[in-house]
């Protein structure tokens, strides 16, 4: 009995082998993206709660600007899966922001709101803009120095960021506010706010983050 083969050039099979790892490279891309939505919508979550919990806190004291908690898990989001998705939790800290201070009225609201009696645009561009920085500059603090001395420092000068970008947008795009009395209104926060929570972002981020890091392994 003779036996008929047909052969198989070498270009089909690189076809077939070519379509088998597109599809698995496509799967894999899609169950990352997956991934990273899932974990971008807890990071939201959490900082949802958080803003919700340290508003309520902070609403027990008279403070024209009160502190925020909110900019810690963008800034171990920033270590822990890069500067996109920091930038992308940095954006929705700003529009929290604004939300914040459109519902909740201060003599501050103007500054961060534009649908407020006084505010502008420029108050939309202070609100996000500077949390955006936020999740972009710890990633590559800490790629500078990959140990906890650089998990502190990128808490630090996260927290850091926060309130230098304010006060200088705030100096720029609002200079009348510095005129009318500004001044010992922003040193206060300066020495007060700004300290508290560049203490409490440099030691969350390093007691939370090498976990994190840990885990994405």
């Amino acid at each position: 009995m003779v036996t008929i083969g047909f052969p198989v050039s070498a270009g089909s099979n690189g076809r077939i082998g070519s379509k088998s790892e597109n599809k698995k490279e496509f799967m894999m891309n899609k169950k990352n993206k997956a991934n990273q939505t899932a974990q971008l919508s807890l990071l939201i979550a959490t900082m949802v709660v958080i803003e919700v919990l340290s508003q309520t806190i902070f609403a027990a004291f008279v403070l024209p600007i009160k502190p925020t908690l909110t900019h810690i898990p963008v800034i171990i989001a920033s270590i822990v899966y890069g500067p996109k998705i920091g930038a992308y939790l940095g954006g929705f800290m700003g529009i929290m922001s604004i939300i914040r201070n459109t519902v909740i009225y201060t003599v501050s609201s103007y500054l961060f709101s534009p649908f407020v009696e006084g505010g502008t645009m420029a108050s939309a561009v202070i609100a996000i803009v500077p949390r955006i920085l936020i999740g972009i500059f710890p990633y590559f603090i800490y790629k500078l120095l990959q140990n906890r001395l650089g998990l502190t420092l990128s808490g630090v000068l996260g927290a850091f960021t926060n309130t230098f970008f304010v006060l200088l947008g705030i100096y720029f795009l609002i200079p009348n506010f510095y005129t009318a009395g500004g001044k010992t209104l922003m040193a206060t926060i300066f020495t007060t706010n700004s300290i508290a929570e560049m203490i409490i972002a440099g030691l969350l981020t390093v007691s939370i983050t090498p976990m994190l890091l840990r885990l994405k392994k």
